[in-house]
């Protein structure tokens, strides 16, 4: 009689989940599209697709959906479905959508708006230095404050996109940043104003941000769609959209887009295609040639070039996709890895190929990387995601000459010209409340800080003058912890939402070795 009791609630329960699962759709369609799109690609809330959801942090999806967000328009459905057709609700959409979609420019062109009540300062509406400010994506709440790197003091805190991801960008000049969300919304906002100015949706499911040298254009990476899309930034209009694919016409998602100032370019990482790409912002640029070419004489040119000028594109076959960079100071070379290999491939952007190899094991990341010189030649160090050490390398003959043992994987590193000491937190694991502190010539660890035991510390960034280093403790309720840089003391705690990433705007500007780029 249990057994058939058993065996009788198993069947319900298996009959209940069944049903949750075929009514999900129709829950989604009735409680969320009116915020999240009936494509689930967005609308006044986030998207809710994949692409975004599996990497994000924080409460389950299905405590999301019961429990609803604080401070947030997301409500809560516990009192309006069941355990059951929660999980099936989140289960739904975790799952992939059947295509790749589209965005077009006339989309994204729709989607722009300019705040209408922003009038631009003549000068900065504050004493403090304009290049010496530091701001602090606070993820617990979708905001960014604006500190004095002087005094600390908060001199805004302004709204973002929901999950701001990638870093952001400033003018040349420092005035303007340019933040960027995983939905691929991009936001631009006025220092010295202390307002925000538009923002516009560049994609669907977006990696990161580039400014050009001349600071006239924003390259925006996507996931989804599989595009590049060139931004003006005085108004954030639409310049240019690049399909991504290769010679053959495979498509691919773009993992990066980085600045290179010494060549006026972009560099796109690729994840899906063996091949790395080259857009110029310099308008003189000169013709690019692709296939083959007849003659190679002087003055001799028997081939019709692909494109030149302005967002000229220039193919580099590599043996593998890569997508994560580090450059050298100048820009010549770059070291790539994929996600799921064990080595490094150097990459010399000139001749266009690669000319080196290094064993990399344990998913180094390299868009964390710093360098700096060490005994008369210039070395530059990664964190691995998924190893405890850190590579020191060689970048004139491309070999490990070190590696550091750490208290557990780490995400970042950082320094500071003027600083003896490499920072690198220990983001994975049970020792995360670390944060080590490398000498740079003997490459020892000089001190391990631990501020807050138990919780996560991440995320190192120096003020312009290498006096103070800001380090966050990366919880709900966490903090900006303010660093001497010599005496490695406490100055300061101050208290913040999530905070994780702290981006300096003159280190950022003078793309500082100190910090990522």
């Amino acid at each position: 009689m249990i057994r058939r009791i058993a065996i009788f609630s198993l069947a319900l329960l298996f009959t209940t989940l069944a049903q949750a699962q075929t009514t999900a759709p129709q829950h989604y369609t009735k409680h969320c599209a009116a915020c999240h799109g009936a494509d689930r690609l967005g609308g006044t809330g986030p998207a809710l697709i994949s692409e975004t959801l599996s990497r994000m942090r924080g409460p389950a999806l299905t405590k999301v959906i019961a429990d609803g967000r604080a401070a947030t328009q997301m409500p809560a459905f516990a009192d309006r479905l069941s355990q059951e057709e929660i999980a099936a609700l989140a289960e739904f959409l975790k799952t992939p959508l059947e295509s790749v979609p589209q965005w077009t420019s006339a989309d994204i062109e729709a989607s722009r708006s300019l705040a209408s009540g922003y009038t631009p300062a003549s000068k900065p509406v504050f004493t403090s230095d304009p290049l010496n400010l530091f701001l602090v994506v606070e993820t617990g709440d979708h905001h960014i404050s604006v500190l004095d790197g002087d005094t600390f003091e908060r001199l805004d805190r302004f709204a973002t996109p929901f999950a701001v991801h990638g870093g952001p960008k400033f003018s040349p000049e420092g005035r303007f940043v340019f933040v960027m969300s995983r939905d691929g919304w991009v936001q631009k906002y006025d220092l010295w104003s202390l307002k925000e100015v538009g923002r516009v949706r560049a994609g669907l499911n977006s990696r990161n941000i580039a400014i050009s040298k001349d600071g006239l254009w924003l390259a925006v990476a996507n996931y989804l769609p599989h595009t590049l899309t060139v931004l003006s930034t005085v108004d954030l209009s639409v310049a240019r959209i690049f399909d991504v694919t290769d010679r053959k016409g495979t498509s691919s998602r773009v993992s990066a887009v980085y600045q290179a100032p010494t060549r006026n370019s972009f560099i796109l990482a690729l994840k899906d295609v063996p091949e790395i790409w080259e857009i110029s912002t310099d308008p003189r640029a000169g013709p690019v040639y692709e296939g083959f070419v007849h003659s190679h004489e002087g003055g001799m040119v028997e081939a019709l070039p692909s494109s030149e000028g302005l967002f000229a594109r220039r193919r580099i076959a590599v043996s593998q996709p890569l997508d994560d960079f580090f450059f050298d100071p100048d820009y010549r070379n770059l070291i790539g890895t994929s996600r799921d290999g064990d080595r490094g491939v150097v990459v010399n952007l000139i001749v266009g190929r690669e000319i080196a190899e290094l064993p990399l094991q344990g998913m180094p990341h390299l868009g964390s990387g710093i360098s700096w010189m060490r005994e008369g030649r210039r070395v530059m160090a990664t964190p691995h995601l998924k190893e405890a050490k850190l590579s020191v390398i060689d970048v004139t003959d491309w070999s490990i000459i070190n590696t550091i043992k750490t208290d557990g994987p780490g995400f970042f590193l950082r320094s500071h010209e003027t600083s003896n000491y490499v920072w690198a937190d220990v983001f994975f694991g049970p020792n995360k409340d670390a944060m080590h502190v490398i000498d740079k010539k003997t490459l020892q660890i000089t001190r391990t800080l631990r501020p807050v035991p138990g919780a996560t510390v991440a995320h190192t960034e120096f003020d312009r003058h290498g006096r103070y280093a800001l380090v966050s403790v990366w919880e709900d309720d966490g903090a900006i912890i303010v660093y001497d840089a010599v005496t490695l003391e406490e100055v300061r705690r101050i208290p913040m939402r999530k905070p994780s990433g702290k981006y300096n705007v003159f280190n950022k500007i003078t793309f500082s070795e100190g910090t990522s780029h």
